[in-house]
C-alpha cells in the first residue's frame, strides 16, 4: 500500500508533488485475475495517464520495487529516477511459507477483535516489525469481521509468477539508486551482474543495522537518501 511509505511521501511533499499508490490486489486498487508483475506495472502506467502524468519519479519497496522497475524497463520514457527499496530483478526461491499460513489463518479465523488476529499471526511469525506491517493491511467488514483488504487468494494462486526474476530487451541507462538493507539478503553480490545488465548506471547505497523493512527501522536516514538522490536528479 502506498500508506506503507507515508513517512517518506511527508518528507518529500515540500520539494515534489508525492503521490502514494497502491498496487493492483493491495490496499484499495482493483484486484487483477493474473497477478504478475508486468500486468501490475501496466495498471501503474495506466493509473499515470488517469493523471495526466507522462513521466515520474518512482520509488517503490519490495513488490513495489519489482513493480517499479518493470515500468522503467518496459516504457524507460515514462520513469525519470528510479529508487528500488531492498529488492533486485532477480527470482527469488518460495520463502513466504510462515507468512502466508499467517494470513491464511486468519482469513478463516471469522475475527473480530484486532487483538485476536494479532494473537493468530503471532503463531507463525516471530517477527514482531513483520506482524505490525500486515496489519496494516486489516479491514473490518460490515458484519464486523476482520480480514485482508489484499487479494489472498490471488497472491497465492500466482506467487511463482510474483517471485519471477525480470528481463528485458534493452536496459534502463538513467541513473537507479537501490538501498539495501544492511541485514537482509533481498540483494546479494551474486545479483550483481543482473542488476547492472538492465540497470547500468545502478549504484547501491547500504543501511547498515537494517533489515528488509529499512524504511521503518531507520525512516530519517532511509528518507534522507531518497531526497538527496531526486534532488540531484532535479525535477
Amino acid at each position: 500500500m502506498g500508506s506503507n511509505l507515508g513517512a517518506l511521501a511527508r518528507s518529500l511533499q515540500d520539494e515534489f508533488r508525492v503521490y502514494s499508490v497502491d498496487l493492483p490486489n493491495h490496499g484499495r486498487s482493483d484486484w487483477l485475475d493474473v497477478v504478475d508483475i508486468p500486468a501490475m506495472a501496466e495498471c501503474v502506467e495506466q493509473w499515470m495517464d488517469q493523471q495526466g502524468l507522462h513521466r515520474a519519479h518512482i520509488l517503490g519497496h519490495s513488490l513495489g520495487g519489482k513493480t517499479a522497475m518493470q515500468l522503467a524497463l518496459h516504457n524507460p520514457g515514462r520513469v525519470g529516477a528510479l529508487c528500488v527499496a531492498d529488492i533486485a530483478p532477480v527470482s527469488y526461491p518460495p520463502h513466504h511459507d510462515s507468512v502466508l499460513a499467517a494470513l491464511q489463518a486468519v482469513e478463516g479465523s471469522a475475527s473480530r477483535s484486532r487483538s485476536e488476529v494479532k494473537e493468530i499471526m503471532a503463531r507463525h511469525l516471530e517477527e514482531e516489525m513483520v506482524v505490525q506491517f500486515l496489519l496494516m493491511s486489516l479491514a473490518r467488514s460490515e458484519q464486523g469481521v476482520y480480514g485482508w483488504r489484499f487479494n489472498l487468494a490471488g497472491i497465492i494462486a500466482n506467487y511463482d509468477s510474483i517471485r519471477a526474476g525480470l528481463t528485458a530487451d534493452a536496459p534502463f541507462t538513467p541513473d537507479v539508486l537501490f538501498i539495501k538493507g544492511g541485514d537482509s539478503n533481498y540483494i546479494l553480490p551474486e545479483h550483481r551482474d543482473h542488476i547492472m545488465a538492465l540497470f547500468p548506471a545502478a549504484e547501491v547505497k547500504i543501511m547498515p543495522g537494517c533489515g528488509h523493512w529499512l524504511h521503518a527501522q531507520q525512516p530519517r536516514l532511509f528518507n534522507s537518501i531518497v531526497r538527496r538522490f531526486l534532488l540531484r536528479e532535479g525535477d
